[in-house]
């Protein structure tokens, strides 16, 4: 190949045996078996078994060398014996007997082993993020995402789509998260906002008469750490189309969704057609509008059941008369669990800050009736009625909560996983994606208590938008959508309002006036004005996606160079000051929070 190599260390095979090669990579291990010294040694591409005996003079010089030292080693290829053949590397049945060795690379002593996966804090993993990276998992996931965003590149290139990258450098916008400012040297006192996402521009791309675009985009937002997201920036397959609907966005994500996660994955998808759940069913069936279908278990409302007479259960009927809601899970054949699993379920529930969860068992002796600490408050009849209400049987488990709505959702959306879990009921083994559709346009703040939009202000509005009945704006829906897979949201999207006379309308409920309207938004309301298209799209998280194919729980671990949770580069030292004449060039004065 070159002066440093023959091979790399995941090529030699028994077809080369008794040839001379030349590798170069790290020391991985070593293992000293006194008058032999076996070195693994390991590049990007794997890793090659190496031996050196004791009567070469350069024995003792390669004992004392540091792991990870870098290494250029000549030898001779030779099979290994059928005893001694490594079933878990592909170079397992040959070994290369050292001749000569160069180090190209000398290593100081490691903060942390490299060879193996172990767990270690989170500060020395940034701090040495270059050395984090030579570990086996994490290499081969940031192998995997390389592979996978070159993947999606050629399937959108096959779609049609044409790739064009928009500005880094742009203006700040409402309705959002935190921007990242940067502050102009030449408009002194004037900054420029990194994009949260090229929403207005992938819009006037569309305006400006291409048809099809997309760009794995960079976004920045001034946020605080999740395990699904990254505490700055992320990226994002961003994608816009002309003279579409909502179905034809869904088209053309679900085939490259389901082409991507068959290529790069082993588990199988639930649903190669993905379900459409309206957002009202899901905050109804699942408690969030991220629903895990893997899991069947299903929320059900009761609430009416509590106006019966033959229910003697107070404490919920008086919360029902005060407009409280009562839903309930159903944990399907658990009569033979011990009461420390019920009572574990209650009190997991109050750790949660919920009141916690009331249950019963369904039980048939003579009658139907209710085994737990409240079973004795509902009559036969009344149990008839919740089983046809939730499909529950016989020996199943009802957990119940009775509470204002989005504090019964958010409790029961938890406890509907932490049930899952504990009687093993999600199919690990699949992806399950859905659409969550049909979004309210406008939601009330609850502590403003003002209409605010509660998702795209740039959607357009279902029904009739020339005859739209402004009056009741929390009843209007727009055409909004979310992709779920595995309970994560990987995306949200909509199909745009090209349409700027309905756009000052519905700015004007949520408090924006014309003129901040022109203000806030000049490029993109003068552009609609010049004769735009219907256009609609989205832009699934590149991360995320690798989250769920390489099977990690942690954003990080599919991140080159992430920082930690208070938005830090430990590796880079960043943020970092900057000087006095730096500032003075910008034209800035710091003045520091104590």
């Amino acid at each position: 190949m070159n002066k440093y190599r023959t091979h790399n260390c995941n090529q030699l095979r028994k077809t080369l045996v008794d040839q001379d090669v030349s590798l170069s990579g790290w020391i991985n291990k070593k293992r000293d078996h006194g008058n032999l010294l076996f070195i693994d040694l390991r590049d990007n591409y794997g890793v090659t078994q190496c031996i050196i005996n004791k009567d070469n003079p350069r024995f003792n010089e390669l004992e004392k060398m540091q792991l990870e030292t870098v290494v250029k080693i000549e030898g001779k290829v030779v099979d290994r014996s059928s005893e001694t053949v490594n079933k878990d590397i592909e170079t397992g049945e040959v070994e290369v007997t050292i001749k000569n060795f160069e180090v190209l690379g000398t290593c100081k002593e490691l903060p942390l082993p490299v060879f193996s996966d172990q767990e270690y804090s989170e500060e020395i993993r940034l701090k040495y993020r270059f050395l984090d990276l030579r570990r086996k998992k994490i290499h081969q996931n940031i192998i995997l995402r390389s592979k996978v965003i070159s993947f999606i590149r050629s399937e959108m290139n096959k779609l049609g789509f044409l790739e064009f990258q928009t500005p880094i450098l742009t203006s700040s916008s409402p309705e959002g998260a935190r921007d990242f400012l940067v502050p102009s040297r030449l408009n002194p006192g004037k900054f420029y906002a990194l994009p949260q996402a090229p929403q207005q521009f992938k819009q006037l791309v569309m305006v400006s008469g291409f048809d099809k675009y997309f760009q794995i985009a960079p976004c920045f937002r001034d946020e605080d750490a999740r395990a699904d997201r990254s505490p700055g920036e992320f990226y994002q397959l961003d994608l816009e189309m002309s003279f579409v609907d909502q179905e034809d966005i869904f088209d053309v994500v679900e085939k490259l969704m389901v082409k991507v996660f068959k290529n790069f994955s082993e588990k199988k998808i639930l649903f190669e057609k993905f379900p459409k759940i309206t957002y009202s069913d899901a905050m109804l069936k699942y408690g969030s509008d991220k629903p895990d279908l893997r899991n069947p278990i299903i929320i059900s409302d009761i609430t009416k059941l509590f106006q019966r007479d033959d229910i003697s259960f107070e404490i919920f009927k008086k919360l029902v008369k005060k407009g409280s809601i009562v839903r309930c899970i159903v944990a399907k054949d658990t009569k033979d669990k011990p009461r420390s699993f019920f009572d574990g379920i209650d009190n997991w529930a109050k750790e949660q800050g919920s009141s916690g969860l009331a249950y019963f068992t369904l039980e048939k002796n003579k009658k139907i009736s209710g085994k737990g600490p409240i079973g004795k408050f509902f009559s036969e009849e009344s149990l008839i009625e919740l089983m046809k209400l939730t499909n529950a049987k016989v020996g199943d488990t009802v957990f119940l909560s009775c509470g204002k709505q989005s504090d019964v959702e958010k409790i029961l959306s938890l406890a509907r996983t932490k049930i899952a879990e504990e009687l093993n009921l999600i199919q690990e083994d699949y992806f399950a994606f859905c659409w969550v559709v049909d979004y309210p346009m406008f939601e009330l703040d609850e502590l403003t208590k003002k209409i605010k939009f509660s998702h795209n202000p740039f959607s357009m509005p279902q029904g009739d938008i020339h005859n739209l009945d402004l009056s009741k704006p929390l009843s209007l829906k727009a055409y909004q959508y979310d992709i779920v897979c595995n309970g994560t949201e990987l995306s949200s999207g909509a199909i745009r309002n090209h349409i700027p006379e309905l756009m000052y309308k519905l700015f004007d409920i949520a408090g924006y006036s014309k003129k901040d309207v022109e203000d806030k938004f000049s490029g993109m309301i003068n552009a609609l004005s010049y004769g735009a298209p219907p256009h609609g799209g989205i832009a699934p998280g590149i991360d995320r996606i690798i989250m769920l194919l390489a099977n990690e729980k942690n954003i990080r671990e599919v991140t080159m160079f992430p920082m930690n949770q208070n938005a830090q580069d430990l590796m880079m030292n960043s943020p970092s000051d900057i000087n006095e004449s730096q500032l003075k060039e910008l034209g800035l004065s710091l003045k520091i929070k104590k």
